[in-house]
């Protein structure tokens, strides 16, 4: 595509920076408009792979990720009550050899500070929520509800579940309670009291899970995640203040090594677990969703912030390899289809490197150099 194509990137969530990141890299002018007025460290953890090391490399953020969060030892499975070990994948210098790339814990508003550091000053406009886009002779005109208006050629819609840009496309539809809640906590390491954590634990009950993993390389920061059945949630998918007593009781029964952590645990926030159904409507003209706002992810593979990589990666590579829009926008779902419900299936199963898993097919894949001259266009 011409690089005078202007690019509107809505959203800039992990997926809208780096497609923003990707693009102006290869010399496309773009703008992302956020809703929020400004950024602050908000949020939990995020757990990424040598996949998602391998975009990060291209927009030479990897390096910040390594110094930034912490290469954990392995990923450990373990049996709710009786603590058993069900399985470890150590990431060693042959782990990371072997998949091209390592896999990190970190914060997940550090992770959007690094992806900001990829942009040009000045790409982000903040205060920007859209209420609509309309074609145009010219292109597209973009609408915001603070009464702004901007030109575009392409529009971007990385804007999450609740995605304006998927109901300009699709229509309006309510983001699916799946009946699970999703209780977090991040804390100082300091309140363990001497009763330190591995770097990265997934502990497996009958009906529910928790994971408990160190978010810096000195290991000073702390993030504990359950998700628990719930009969109902009322109200959006915003979080809503939660309660240590109430995580706990959550966690009735469970080992005391994560009755402990949990116990140090101080603000905790409750999330509603949410999905859509699968539609594979991803485009509209000279519009196209990435992320959740095509495709939510369910957390239980830690693969939603790796999926918007992902898709940012194939995105950015159709949009310079393809001269118009409509065929950018068709490659790019055929390649990232497949790969996405394969990730929305396991998550579904929630059974990921509970025992020994062929993690190949996840942590191998390489976004940045997958062919685009595949599958039926």
């Amino acid at each position: 595509m011409d690089r005078s194509t202007r690019i509107a990137v809505l959203g800039a969530g992990l997926g809208g920076l780096a497609v923003a990141g990707l693009l102006q890299r290869a010399g496309f002018p773009v703008v992302v408009y956020e809703q929020t007025p400004s950024f602050s460290r908000i949020g939990a953890g995020i757990i990424l792979g040598a996949n998602a090391a391998k975009v990060l490399r291209r927009l030479e953020l990897e390096r910040g990720l390594v110094e930034t969060g912490i290469r954990p030892d392995a990923f450990v499975s373990r049996a709710w009550d009786t603590g058993e070990t069900t399985w470890e994948l150590r990431f060693d210098a042959e782990m990371d050899a072997r998949f091209d790339g390592p896999f990190v814990n970190i914060h997940r508003a550090d992770l959007h500070r690094l992806l900001q550091d990829a942009l040009a000053p000045g790409t982000i406009r903040f205060g920007h929520k859209i209420a609509g886009i309309d074609e145009t002779p010219e292109g597209l005109r973009l609408t915001f509800e603070n009464g702004t208006t901007a030109e575009a050629d392409v529009a971007i819609g990385a804007d999450g579940i609740r995605s304006k840009v998927r109901e300009i496309i699709l229509g309006a539809e309510e983001p699916r309670f799946i009946g699970r809640i999703a209780p977090r906590a991040v804390f100082p390491a300091s309140r363990l009291a001497g009763t330190p954590i591995r770097d990265c634990t997934k502990w497996w009950g009958p009906d529910r899970h928790v994971l408990a993993y160190y978010m810096t390389a000195r290991r000073d920061e702390v993030y504990v995640m359950a998700a628990v059945p719930a009969d109902r949630w009322d109200g959006d998918d915003a979080p809503m203040p939660g309660s240590r007593d109430e995580f706990l009781a959550a966690i009735e029964g469970f080992h005391p090594d994560l009755q402990r952590a949990v116990e140090a645990a101080t603000d905790v926030m409750v999330w509603p677990i949410c999905d859509r159904p699968r539609n594979d409507r991803w485009s509209d003209g000279r519009i196209v969703l990435l992320g959740d706002a095509c495709h939510p992810v369910r957390p239980f593979m830690a693969a939603g912030g790796s999926m918007a990589l992902e898709d940012a990666a194939i995105l950015s590579r159709c949009l310079q390899h393809f001269s118009d829009p409509s065929t950018a926008f068709a490659r790019y779902a055929t390649l990232r289809i497949p790969r996405v419900a394969e990730v929305q299936w396991g998550s579904l199963a929630n059974t990921w490197m509970r025992g020994p898993t062929d993690v190949s097919w996840f942590f191998a894949y390489d976004a940045c150099s997958v062919p685009l001259d595949c599958g039926g266009l």
